[in-house]
């Protein structure tokens, strides 16, 4: 999920009046379901044919946005005049360029305005901030209110249109766009705030099988001097699956343009795992980089297309990104009212394999297909972790440098298998380095360690999508250098009372002399931090930070436990001291997680985190743009605090 409010990698950009460009933020896409949801719970919109753009707006100047960040200003350029029009002050809107053929939205008609500089349509259907305020916490009604209102009333041919919706009758509203020739129809729930992600409060229903392919090669035409057919595959881990042809849906003119784009990426090395053995007589064999959009009417039993036909390449999509899209269930997708609240505006920095490469070179790390998709639903691939690690070290590694290491390896990405390794098994980088730990039994282990860059870009070699740390450093294992309390809710515990706890241990150590630093995990909860100096062994701090979870359960028993056991957490949060064990490790601030949505274990200030909505706030792309700002724990290494016998008191602890 995206990130907080004001989180900034550069000044914004001020116009002639002094506003501020809003900042680019995630946008919330839909989950493909294999029905329409029923109630006046939910709204529905029509499922438009074209770009998906983030339209930032401070008076006249303009931004426009492509889903995954890229400024796409000057290719929507025809809409521009009419947005900057809008308002005299601030507005970040969220909709879908398009254009029409046959009196609907049409990719391909878009693709040839594009091409032409044809006039296009923004169809707004979401409001994210106006006059500086985040409006990404409201209801989704309240935030369509106010756009409906920024707006006016536009007359039909206006390039800026509101994209209206119907409360409830889902199944009336499908069957009339399916009627219409539609590509079908997204679902809204009506009380739901933005979330910067794929998200089940929005779901989207199709008409037609329409999905995006990888181009892999290609078959000449017998009669004109280009392809006659394009051989499609979709990702499914490092093998491009062949999933058939398709020879229908171009013209003359873009016919010639494909096959420019083919010829640029001609290669002597088919890229698909397996493909049928008359296909491969004849086939011309291309780098897989063409992302195209196609229509079909069902897969085969063997997994080709039926009837397929070409809408156009996609160029706002990454290659590696693209899978099998297939439904889930209605009845695993709607739940009840959504828990998670939404994510302010962030910004954001792009990540580029050619980025990871570079680094990796620079630190004298082999790093292997970095085109290997390791977060599926994001289209992060190994090269842009590489790029990430890069971005982030300078913050990440005086917390993470030469402290033992358990990591979590995802050899096939985050979406199949991965396990935990904390010993060395051999094959790993030379930047990736061990120090030998006496075990309980005594016998001496390889546990793994880093010390700089080339050590991150190692573990990204190695699949690793996550960095646990031991709380002490390899020359004095003995000895922890900080306190963990790891705050993990219930699942049906709001984000609102995390931080509330999150807070509450912060005074309440604060009360006794020790002071604190919070760190979103990545996944459900927060991390309160207290660095101490290295003179107290393990047995003593854990003692002492059970007695504190202890004290705190006691004192608040309907919202704390210091027990484990999930069944006594019902409704409550367990505040987990056992990470202050010799042994047990912690999320590495400014670690990836192998979560969906490619989040990051994010250190942040007090302040910051009465405005973050959830602990999976900070995606890589945003997490990359705050690291060159000032590191939100400025003061935690000249902290001299140690457990004292009066704290020791003060928990109990005789």
């Amino acid at each position: 999920m995206a990130g907080p409010a004001a989180a900034t990698s550069s000044p914004p950009r001020r116009n002639r009046r002094g506003l501020s460009l809003p900042v680019f933020r995630p946008v919330e896409l839909a989950t493909l379901v294999d029905a329409v949801p029923a109630g006046r719970q939910w709204l529905f919109e029509t499922k438009y044919d074209g770009y998906r753009c983030l339209a930032a707006i401070a008076g006249d100047q303009v931004r426009l946005y492509t889903r995954a960040g890229n400024d796409w200003t000057s290719q929507f350029a025809t809409v521009v005049p009419a947005l900057s029009k809008l308002t005299t002050g601030t507005a970040l809107i969220d909709g879908e360029i398009c254009a029409f053929k046959d009196g609907r939205t049409d990719f391909s008609a878009l693709k040839d305005a594009l091409s032409n500089g044809d006039p296009l349509v923004y169809f707004a259907f979401d409001l994210l901030e106006q006059d500086g305020e985040d409006l990404a916490g409201l209801p989704l009604l309240d935030r369509k209110e106010r756009l409906k209102k920024l707006l006016g009333m536009p007359n039909r041919d206006a390039p800026i249109q509101f994209s209206d919706h119907i409360r409830g009758r889902g199944e009336e509203v499908f069957a009339e766009m399916c009627r219409l020739g539609l590509e079908g129809v997204i679902a809204k729930r009506v009380d739901a705030p933005y979330y910067g992600e794929r998200t089940k409060a929005w779901l989207k229903v199709k008409c037609l099988h329409r999905q995006e392919f990888v181009i892999g090669g290609w078959r000449p035409s017998e009669k004109r001097n280009r392809f006659a057919s394009l051989l499609l595959g979709t990702w499914e881990g490092d093998k491009l699956v062949y999933h058939g042809r398709v020879g229908t849906g171009f013209n003359e003119k873009s016919g010639a343009e494909l096959q420019r784009e083919l010829d640029a990426r001609a290669s002597d090395q088919d890229p698909f795992a397996t493909v049928p053995r008359d296909i491969v007589r004849r086939a011309k064999w291309v780098k897989p980089e063409l992302v195209a959009e196609i229509a079909f009417t069902e897969f085969t039993p063997d997994g080709a297309l039926r009837h397929p036909s070409f809408l156009g390449l996609r160029g706002d999509k990454s290659a590696r990104s693209i899978v099998v899209e297939e439904p889930t269930p209605l009845a695993e997708a709607t739940d009840p009212a959504p828990k998670k609240a939404a994510p302010p505006a962030a910004a954001v920095t792009e990540l580029t394999e050619a980025e990871g490469m570079a680094a990796a070179e620079r630190e004298h790390v082999r790093l292997t297909s970095p085109d290997r998709v390791e977060y599926p639903s994001q289209g992060v691939t190994k090269g842009m972790l590489a790029a990430y690690y890069a971005a982030v070290a300078h913050r990440m590694l005086p917390y993470a440098a030469n402290r033992p290491l358990s990591l979590v390896r995802c050899p096939q990405g985050r979406a199949k298998y991965c396990f935990f390794q904390k010993h060395d098994s051999g094959g790993f980088p030379d930047a990736f380095k061990t120090v030998e730990i006496a075990e309980k039994d005594g016998k001496l282990q390889d546990y793994f360690y880093i010390d700089d860059l080339a050590g991150l870009i190692a573990g990204v070699q190695m699949n690793v999508l996550e960095f646990h740390l031991w709380g002490s450093s390899r020359n004095d294992v003995e000895r922890p250098e900080r306190l963990i309390f790891d705050i993990d809710p219930d699942p049906s515990v709001d984000f609102t009372a995390v931080r509330a706890a999150a807070e509450e241990i912060r005074q309440a150590l604060g009360r006794i002399g020790l002071e604190t630093f919070p760190m979103l995990t990545g996944g459900k909860g927060v991390h309160v931090i207290a660095p101490i100096q290295p003179g107290a062994e393990w047995p003593e701090v854990k003692a002492f930070c059970k007695s504190f979870a202890q004290k705190l359960a006691a004192d608040a028993p309907e919202r704390f436990v210091a027990n484990m056991s999930k069944a006594q957490r019902k409704g409550r949060m367990f505040v987990d001291y056992l990470r202050n064990a010799r042994g047990a490790t912690a999320i590495a601030p400014w670690s990836t997680r192998s979560r969906d949505g490619a989040p990051v274990a994010f250190p942040v200030t007090w302040d910051e985190l009465r405005t973050v909505r959830a602990a999976k706030a900070f995606p890589i792309s945003v997490a990359a743009a705050r690291a060159s700002e000032s590191d939100p724990w400025t003061g935690y290494f000249s902290l001299h605090q140690t457990i004292t016998s009066r704290m020791r008191a003060a928990v109990g602890l005789t």
